[in-house]
Order: C-alpha cells, then sequence, then structure tokens
C-alpha cells in the first residue's frame, strides 16, 4: 500500500501541533481507530519529511561534494548501481580514494612535522570515535578499512621520519 501525503510548511507546523482527536468530532465523522492512526501516521510522516529536507538544507550550505573533488551525479539522484559503483574498490568514495583524501590532509598539513603527524592521526582517530557514538553502534566494515588504510598512510610517513609507531588499528 502506497500513502501519499504532501503538506506546505507553514500549514505542516500549525496542523502538527494540534496532533490530537477531539472525541466528539470523531464520534460524530464516525472515525475507527484505524482511521486515527492512519492520520497520526500521516503526520508523523509529514514531520520526518520536513526535518529531513531541513536537515539535508542545513548540510547542503555547510558542505559540498564538491569541495572535496566529487562532481558527479547528485548523491539522492544515484541508481543503487551507480551507488555501489561510487563505494567500489575504486569509486570515489571506495577505500582508496577516501583514505587518501583522509590521509593526504594530515600528510599535507603536517608536512615532515611528526608532532602535526602525529597529532593529525590522534585527531583522525578521535573524530572516527565520534562517528561510532554519533552512529550509536558499530560503523559499516568499509568504514574500518578506510580509516585502518588512512592511519598506515600516515604510520608509513611517521616511520620513515624515524617516530616511534603507535598501535594502527581502530
Amino acid at each position: 500500500m502506497k500513502i501519499e501525503s504532501s503538506f506546505v510548511a507553514s500549514e505542516y507546523k500549525s496542523y502538527a501541533s494540534s496532533a490530537k482527536v477531539d472525541v466528539q468530532k470523531a464520534l460524530e465523522d464516525k472515525l475507527d481507530a484505524k482511521s486515527i492512526s492512519k492520520e497520526y501516521f500521516l503526520q508523523y510522516q509529514a514531520q520526518i519529511q520536513n526535518q529531513s529536507k531541513e536537515s539535508i538544507s542545513t548540510q547542503n550550505e555547510v558542505f559540498h561534494l564538491s569541495e572535496i573533488g566529487y562532481s558527479g551525479k547528485p548523491i539522492a539522484e544515484l541508481t543503487q548501481s551507480e551507488a555501489q559503483e561510487l563505494v567500489s574498490e575504486d569509486g570515489f568514495f571506495g577505500v582508496k580514494q577516501t583514505s587518501e583524501r583522509i590521509a593526504n590532509f594530515v600528510l599535507n598539513g603536517a608536512g615532515d612535522d611528526v608532532e602535526m603527524l602525529q597529532a593529525g592521526r590522534e585527531g583522525i582517530l578521535r573524530g572516527f570515535e565520534e562517528a561510532e557514538g554519533i552512529w550509536g553502534s558499530k560503523l559499516p566494515d568499509i568504514s574500518y578499512e578506510t580509516i585502518n588504510k588512512a592511519v598506515e598512510m600516515i604510520d608509513k610517513k611517521l616511520s620513515e621520519l624515524g617516530a616511534p609507531l603507535l598501535d594502527s588499528n581502530v
């Protein structure tokens, strides 16, 4: 069953704020529990859609994928096979390219400064731990593969500079 709903934001806000059913009106309109539940569901669906749109809008204002070199089709318009290609081993968001972008951010910023390299390494690991917390559980495996590969690249540079190596696994 497909339920379609659309709400104008201004209508939604006033409508959602009064998301209660008047018992007398429900009796007059002969509303049953199923109809009331359906109405609540539609209100909830509209609320989630509105919040999602606002969240995506805010994210788009803050960060554009073009800033990291992505010039492909908008993510929301990708087919399943196109999305899988992007996260494949050689894809733009695959382990290889993503770990290189992460590591190169630290490597280019720190140069041969061992303390800066170590601080950058710690920073990406701390950021990864924060992402796990936000996610609420274990991240997808590709995330661990990516961060481990990025850390390996930084550790390689630290080793070349004669710095002591730290544990490189997430």
